[in-house]
């Protein structure tokens, strides 16, 4: 009797281990999980404190504590609160990971089908997980699906492991890109965003990261934006809940979480009409929930306050400079692209645009080169400058000729 009992409860703890390993892996786990006591909450609480700024002077509010929205396409910060303020990114920083592995796709040292081993190191990592086996060989098409769709810290260690033979060397490799690409207020520590309190960012690096993951590597991109992954049988789905807002338009990026960091999300979405795009960054929110409404409403924002316009096509004159002692006596100064502004739909009239020059030039002038700039200054006072270039080019009178000019003749 007392055998038989003995059978039925080793088979009892069978079976509920096997039921709690696949809850745990089919139920929606934490992004992060590591100790966070050594971390600064007051980045967060004193962020959440300051105004929102907006490029319309417009009133606007938001629960998140850092929050930057850039229209892409013109650069222009539409509205922003502490953005310039440190920040935890939590898993928002695999964005970062994403990027060194496309750059490498991108260089040709890398396929999609290259394999890399998973360690003891990234087998054990908590959090979010793609569930990698302990010494399995995997495919970097399957850890970027781990990384951009399941948030796998575990594949994200297996990608840095890979990369640069180190968790820490990848890390450091991630601060040298971080500098290239302008990131000026990022340090990276871990390849996954797991909490430590010199692993920081801002949201205006995010924003500029963000914006080179979709400039960079267009090929690339479609893997932020897919729903669902499954790996090993276990099934998991993207967190970014605005990915199935078919109005919302939203392609991309990356959500993250932490107690400290709060709720966390990069986003982008483009008007299939307008061809407009917008990135926004959001973080210190209270749940997943508020973290998919207030991106929703802050991208509706963008998208209904301002509009894209063309203020002078690549090639039209801006102004004419006069010339001195050319052969012409005036040059048209000209922007070498079109330039486009997110302009508000309110408040145009406080719009100031402006062009500065020397006056005369002088000649010889040279054909494409710039020789004043053309001042923009949104109703916020923030300031675009686009250089102007000469049209064509002035040659220099000869002194006869310029005396033969002096006489009229």
């Amino acid at each position: 009797m007392f055998q038989r009992l003995s059978w039925l409860f080793v088979a009892f703890i069978l079976v509920t281990s096997v039921f709690m390993q696949s809850a745990h892996a089919t139920a929606t786990v934490a992004e992060e999980g590591g100790s966070e006591s050594e971390l600064d909450l007051t980045l967060r609480t004193d962020a959440a404190a300051l105004p929102v700024v907006t490029a319309n002077l417009g009133t606007l509010e938001s629960p998140a504590s850092h929050m930057l929205l850039l229209d892409y396409n013109t650069g222009v910060v539409l509205a922003s609160k502490a953005a310039d303020k440190k920040m935890y990114p939590s898993s928002m920083t695999k964005m970062m990971t994403l990027y060194m592995l496309f750059d490498r796709l991108q260089q040709g040292t890398l396929s999609l089908s290259s394999k890399f081993t998973a360690s003891e190191k990234a087998w054990r990592m908590q959090g979010s997980k793609m569930f990698v086996p302990l010494g399995e060989q995997i495919s970097v098409e399957d850890l970027i699906r781990g990384i951009a769709i399941q948030s796998g810290n575990d594949a994200c260690v297996v990608v840095a492991e890979g990369l640069a033979g180190s968790e820490a060397a990848f890390a450091g490799q991630m601060n040298e890109m971080a500098a290239k690409l302008g990131m000026t207020g990022s340090h990276f520590v871990d390849a996954s965003g797991w909490p430590h309190a010199d692993h920081y960012t801002t949201a205006h690096d995010l924003a500029v990261l963000a914006a080179a993951l979709i400039r960079d590597f267009p090929q690339y991109y479609h893997y932020l934006s897919e729903h669902e992954f499954t790996y090993h049988g276990i099934r998991q789905f993207n967190r970014n809940l605005l990915l199935r807002e078919e109005g919302m338009h939203v392609d991309g990026l990356k959500t993250g979480h932490t107690d400290a960091a709060g709720y966390g999300i990069t986003l982008s979405a483009k008007d299939p009409q307008t061809g407009r795009r917008l990135i926004l960054v959001v973080n210190g929110l209270s749940s997943e929930a508020e973290r998919a409404s207030e991106g929703e409403r802050l991208l509706n924002w963008g998208f209904l306050n301002f509009d894209d316009l063309t203020l002078f096509a690549a090639g039209a004159p801006v102004v004419k400079a006069k010339v001195w002692g050319g052969a012409a006596q005036e040059v048209a100064l000209v922007a070498e692209a079109d330039v486009v502004m997110s302009i508000p739909k309110t408040g145009r009239d406080k719009i100031s645009i402006t062009a500065s020059y020397p006056t005369p030039l002088t000649a010889p002038v040279e054909v494409g080169k710039a020789y004043g700039s053309l001042t923009i200054t949104l109703p916020n006072g923030a300031v675009r400058e686009v250089p102007l270039v000469a049209a064509s080019g002035v040659e220099k009178l000869s002194f006869f000729g310029q005396i033969g000019r002096a006489f009229g003749l």
